[in-house]
């Protein structure tokens, strides 16, 4: 029966093309492990040097997102470095491009400001999104942002398609919405 449930993953997976899935908490340690294994992934897949290098950047960006802003974590929220927090991550191959999807739990009331960040980049064109990528260089990080408030930024210029992204409210917490983004590269 083991055996049955965990090939029944497997075939979603490989039907779905996923060549690197993990659920769970991430940390620098954990990023780290996961950058190895995707880079030989995505060796082993074909993936050209500069699909690689945009693939690589996006991973960076999600899971910096969700160490930083997850609010299901290990450490406590007021911790600055050595954040522990719960998302997921997924590589997989659609037709000629790779997709990234990324999910994790945020609280509620943030979902407007994330929206608010995200909504303007699917109307941007790729100049426009190059433009606003080298401005937010020279301002000063917001108030509201843990790095440098660059990461859809980078998404969205390393996209080959607009961001997608959508909010699911937990049932079992309504305090808590988990949020979504995919990036075609």
């Amino acid at each position: 029966m083991l055996y049955e449930e965990f090939n029944d993953f497997w075939d979603v997976a490989r039907k779905r093309h996923i060549i690197f899935f993990y659920v769970g908490y991430f940390s620098q340690h954990v990023v780290a492990a996961i950058s190895e294994t995707i880079k030989a992934r995505l060796d082993t897949a074909g993936a050209a040097g500069p699909t690689r290098r945009r693939i690589f950047s996006s991973f960076v960006e999600m899971s910096q997102n969700i160490m930083h802003y997850s609010s299901d974590t290990l450490t406590p929220h007021k911790q600055s470095d050595n954040q522990m927090r719960r998302g997921s991550f997924c590589i997989g191959m659609k037709d000629d491009s790779f997709f990234l999807l990324c999910a994790n739990p945020v609280a509620s009331a943030n979902v407007g400001l994330i929206r608010d960040r995200l909504e303007p980049l699917h109307t941007m064109t790729m100049d426009e999104i190059k433009s606003a990528y080298k401005k937010a260089l020279r301002d000063e990080t917001p108030a509201d942002s843990k790095g440098a408030g660059l990461g859809f930024l980078t998404m969205a210029r390393d996209a080959s398609e607009p961001l997608e992204f959508e909010f699911v409210q937990e049932a079992h917490n309504p305090g808590t919405t988990v949020f979504c983004i995919k990036a075609i590269i």
